[in-house]
């Protein structure tokens, strides 16, 4: 076996500490935006009626999968280029209650000041031909490191549950098939995923009811005896309460 020369090992080493400060950089990019949507979520949590964020999940592409995608769109493959045209490194799912939570969410990212919209696409407005429906935003935040500042791309899917659903199993019956997926699959997939656009209406309509007779009948008294803070009850006094509210 060849004994690598000094020269060749110190260049190994340089590599591989670029590709590690390039990997971590979107791992940072990754757990600022995951910050930002947990803060989102717990104060609806405390503060607002209810909240529309079900759950998240998120990854990071892997150097392997990075490479295949370059390789597959015959793109050069240098740190530079995958940072100009793979906007996917990191990604975040977004699962809320009803459709016009999505836009909710949506609005409330793309209004905070460090986030920047490089772009948008709306398949609930305009669905893949095979039903599918999701909004995908790719934004861009800076992440902070101790000798620079980088921009990295994350991008955030939004979907209702009904969505997500249909989306996780079409994406096992199409890797399932090798990406070729029988006629009559492909038709009953289809109609799988208008039945459940259906769904989401249908919430959406009983959503809405349920908020206007809330509106109707006001705030309750008991309702307002307490803050909720970390699962523990705080209650208040009553003419706390008044007095607070008349100074306000």
């Amino acid at each position: 076996m060849r004994i690598m020369e000094p020269k060749e090992i110190q260049a190994l080493k340089q590599v591989r500490n670029e590709l590690t400060r390039f990997m971590v950089t979107y791992k940072f990019g990754l757990d600022e935006m995951n910050t930002k949507l947990n803060i989102l979520k717990e104060e609806f949590q405390y503060i607002h009626e209810y909240n529309p964020i079900e759950h998240l999940k998120s990854r990071i592409k892997s150097p392997e999968s990075i490479l295949k995608k370059m390789t597959r769109k015959n793109l050069e493959v240098s740190m530079d280029s995958i940072k100009e045209n793979v906007q996917d490194i990191v990604g975040i799912r977004v699962v809320c209650s009803f459709i016009s939570d999505i836009y909710k969410i949506s609005d409330m990212l793309q209004k905070q000041k460090d986030v920047k919209v490089i772009e948008i696409k709306d398949y609930i407005a305009n669905p893949k031909p095979n039903g599918y429906k999701s909004l995908h935003l790719i934004l861009s935040i800076p992440v902070f490191l101790s000798d620079r500042e980088e921009e990295v791309f994350v991008e955030i899917q939004i979907r209702t549950v009904a969505m997500d659903f249909w989306a996780s199993l079409e994406h096992k019956i199409y890797y399932k098939y090798n990406r070729e997926i029988p006629d009559h699959l492909t038709m009953e997939i289809t109609e799988a995923a208008t039945v459940a656009n259906e769904l989401d209406l249908k919430m959406e309509k009983l959503n809405k009811e349920v908020n206007n007779i809330k509106t109707e009948d006001g705030i309750k008294d008991e309702d307002i005896f307490y803050l909720q803070i970390n699962e523990e009850k705080v209650h208040l006094p009553t003419n706390f309460l008044k007095s607070f509210l008349h100074e306000k």
